[in-house]
């Protein structure tokens, strides 16, 4: 095998590695009708400017914290310090959320906004951690960049069949943070 087949072989081999994960996910049913719902419902209002400015204000305001310092707030969230917990539940982008999840007549459970650093900003409902950014809902979102959408599995939540979708959030084609929803996939069909 000369060096030009070799090559080939191997890049067609990390192309089918790179591109299998994400024929699985496509294939799994409630992806597009979550897909096409947050499209249309959710898209439109992401670039609201209570939620830009909530999430502009959050980036500045954590743009020179350390790893140690998340740490930290993770861990005082995680022991429930209701002022951390309110700072985000009781701010206007936490009441537009509301709003929105209000008006979804059930299909959205939950939704919570976070910035470039995977901090919570703004929500509906109480997360079990403040910090995202070790996660897929952030990671292939924010870290993918402006446009993306992730749609997570499936999982019962209370009786409910609740899968998390979340996209990224652009200001100016920038990528600024990151929201979460809570879709109950019954409520699509």
């Amino acid at each position: 095998m000369n060096i030009r087949t070799q090559i080939a072989a191997v890049a067609a081999a990390m192309t089918l590695v790179s591109v299998a994960p994400s024929f699985a996910q496509d294939e799994a049913p409630h992806v597009k009708p979550v897909t096409a719902y947050v499209q249309k419902n959710v898209e439109p209002w992401l670039n609201n400017p209570v939620i830009i400015a909530a999430i502009i204000e959050s980036n500045k305001k954590h743009a020179r914290l350390m790893q140690t310092d998340i740490n930290d707030l993770d861990a005082k969230w995680k022991a429930k310090d209701q002022a951390l917990r309110d700072s985000t539940m009781k701010n206007d982008a936490a009441a537009f959320l509301v709003e929105k999840k209000d008006a979804s007549g059930g299909v959205i459970t939950e939704a919570f906004v976070m910035d470039n650093r995977g901090l919570n900003v703004a929500q509906t409902d109480g997360t079990s951690d403040m910090w995202q950014a070790d996660e897929a809902k952030w990671q292939k979102t924010y870290g993918v960049g402006p446009g993306t959408i992730f749609v997570d599995k499936v999982e019962e939540d209370g009786g409910k069949q609740i899968a998390q979708v979340s996209v990224t959030i652009s200001d100016k084609d920038k990528a600024v943070g990151a929201i979460t929803i809570g879709i109950d996939v019954d409520k699509l069909k």
